[in-house]
């Protein structure tokens, strides 16, 4: 039966852990044999961020059975510590048992960084949590970082961004070795009504250039979100926000980030996105429904944000 040995850290993220642990948990329960989940760690007892102590942990092992899957999650922090002796303790060992071409490294959040340190990213496409791709661009310059990705596998290694992507990435592991019935019933259980792919965005548009405090360019951002599809034009934004197209322009840059037409912009792609991920309508009807005047400005707009064309991404999901 395959192991998943997860590491621990002092201040690891209990959720990063505990998420992904349940998923193969539930996975182990629809198909017995499967999974066997280990906890391992430097120390018997390892206090999380969240100041749960956690006991009964095994030591490293000297060697891992092949075909495991070995999982590192983040710790609590803006950054790394690596001048924590737990963590350059995990960092020789990961080393060590790598050298086993059968064994599978899933890093959580800053659990690249970790891999990263430990000299495991060379060449790799990987990811982690926003708030640590600049600390892991810098640790390993010739890793290939993904800024804005729910995760990626790139051979035997895989990453994910912080927290609930690790969760999509369980799932992912899941479906790949035992089929996606099974990662189906494990997401309902867990109710994640929607698994997302690697290919999805780790920040979602829905979300995005909302980390501020004006009230009319809020109530506007809830304006669109709320029908993305209307027709937006810069006089009727201005409107909502009971000020002049100029001065909500204005505001946008400085507190959004961003125009106000390149606000709806994106939410119609969101939107659109969501259509062709979940629809068979054609790619006109889609349109339609986004707000856009045809298919054809809907692919000229997409391209913006999206990496994959609209046919494409329906094919890969």
């Amino acid at each position: 039966m395959p192991q998943v040995l997860f590491a621990l850290l002092p201040d690891f993220v209990l959720l990063d852990v505990a998420e992904a642990a349940e998923a193969f948990r539930m996975a182990e329960r629809e198909v017995p044999g499967t999974y066997d989940v280990k906890f391992i760690g430097s120390s018997p007892s390892i206090v999380s961020g969240v100041g749960l102590k956690v006991t009964g942990v095994e030591a490293l092992p000297q060697q891992v059975p092949d075909g495991a899957v070995i999982v590192v999650t983040g710790v609590v922090g803006r950054t790394v510590d690596f001048g924590q002796e737990a963590i350059q303790r995990l960092a020789e060992w990961l080393k060590e048992v790598m050298g086993n071409e059968t064994v599978t490294l899933m890093c959580i959040c800053a659990g690249s960084v970790i891999a990263a340190h430990a000299g495991l990213l060379k060449g790799v496409e990987c990811t982690t949590h926003h708030a640590h791709i600049d600390e892991l661009s810098r640790i390993e310059k010739q890793a290939i970082v993904h800024s804005n990705r729910i995760f990626v596998e790139h051979g035997r290694i895989c990453s994910s961004a912080g927290v609930t992507a690790g969760l999509d990435l369980a799932l992912h592991m899941i479906g790949q070795r035992l089929g996606h019935r099974v990662a189906a019933a494990v997401a309902r259980d867990l109710v994640v009504y929607r698994r997302r792919s690697g290919s999805d965005a780790a920040l979602s548009p829905w979300v995005m250039h909302r980390n501020h405090l004006h009230p009319a360019v809020h109530r506007v951002q809830d304006a669109i979100a709320k029908n993305p599809a209307l027709r937006w034009s810069a006089a009727r934004l201005a409107e909502v926000a009971c000020m002049s197209s100029r001065n909500l322009a204005r505001l946008f840059a400085e507190h959004a980030g961003c125009s106000p037409l390149d606000y709806v912009q994106r939410l119609r792609v969101a939107l659109a996105r969501e259509l062709v991920t979940h629809s068979n309508l054609d790619l006109e009807r889609v349109a339609a429904r986004a707000g856009f005047t045809s298919a054809h400005q809907l692919r000229r707009v997409w391209r913006r944000w999206e990496s994959q064309s609209p046919v494409a991404h329906r094919l890969n999901t």
